[in-house]
């Protein structure tokens, strides 16, 4: 699969200050998470990868080409950023309008694409006619990823676009993305909402102090940490016989009962083998399971794990 983005020894230095230190990436085509603690790198990577800046030393490319002062390629990236940048005073259709013409649209065509993104972000058309300034966080964003859509780009770039949206506004903004990526569209999504990217996301690039700290699957990223342990909380009828079954079979790292009387925490190092004898294990122990959750399979965790 040809990649997205692809960089090699990356390095972006601002003075003594290093932005982003020798990293080596690539980006496969579908939805990609970008996260880091503040400070990670993330913008300069984002602004690198939209053609803004040019690194210090290193290469990357996007769809083939290297971005910095490739006009021909920046009309294939779409980007959206964190800030809010559109003029309050401005009615969505105008204000897309008059980036379309700069894009090279013709009139006609200008106008009928800014219906097309509209609608395909869904702001409902009742609120077309209104000035932005009285839209709520959630339609600004809306219009923000029309705006990076505006002219049909093979690779989105968003930063933080969840910020500030309700939950049923984080989940339509998902679904919207999920579509565009079922359509063909490459997605890069940098956020603080871990959970959303968690669901949202096929792969994730963790950064942190200017460097890759893993990047893959969130399986993939699990199984090359050392000291990986998964972490399990099982509701069953008799959990300290279900504790002593598992514990004799050496599949144990560590075990807890919990205070409620049908609860039982354990933790396994290696998932896979524990699972492939769990349920020879299970009958073997007679107890019966209500319920058997991963605690340790979040991004969250996997997040904390890894800049730790």
């Amino acid at each position: 699969m040809t990649p997205v983005v692809q960089a090699e020894e990356l390095s972006r230095w601002y003075g003594i200050v290093m932005g982003l230190n020798n990293v080596s990436f690539t980006i496969a085509p579908g939805l990609t998470g970008l996260v880091g603690p503040n400070g990670a790198g993330k913008s300069t990577l984002i602004q690198i990868i939209t053609g803004q800046l040019q690194p210090s030393s290193g290469t990357l490319t996007v769809l083939g080409q290297v971005p910095w002062n490739n006009p021909r390629l920046i009309q294939s990236i779409g980007y959206c950023p964190e800030r809010e940048a559109v003029p309050k005073d401005l009615r969505p259709l105008e204000w897309l309008g008059g980036l379309a013409l700069l894009s090279g649209l013709s009139g006609a065509a200008a106008a009928g694409r800014c219906e097309t993104v509209l609608d395909k972000v869904g702001l409902p058309r009742e609120h077309w006619s209104k000035s932005m300034g009285q839209y709520s966080k959630g339609m600004k964003q809306r219009v923000k990823l029309a705006q990076g859509l505006l002219h049909g780009p093979d690779l989105l770039v968003l930063d933080e676009p969840m910020n500030g949206l309700d939950p049923m506004g984080r989940q339509e903004i998902a679904n919207i993305l999920k579509n565009l990526a079922a359509g063909g569209v490459s997605i890069l999504i940098s956020s603080h909402i871990l959970a959303e990217l968690e669901s949202l996301c096929q792969d994730i690039l963790i950064l942190n102090w200017g460097r890759i700290l893993a990047s893959g699957s969130q399986r993939e990223i699990r199984t090359d940490l050392k000291n990986w342990s998964e972490e399990l909380s099982i509701q069953c009828d008799a959990p300290e016989k279900l504790a002593r079954c598992l514990f004799d079979a050496g599949v144990l790292l560590g075990f807890d009962v919990g205070p409620e009387e049908d609860s039982l925490h354990i933790r396994v190092k290696d998932a896979t083998a524990f699972y492939a004898r769990w349920t020879g294990l299970l009958l073997e122990s007679g107890v019966t399971v209500q319920a058997i959750r991963s605690q340790s399979r979040s991004l969250k965790n996997i997040f904390d794990k890894v800049t730790s």
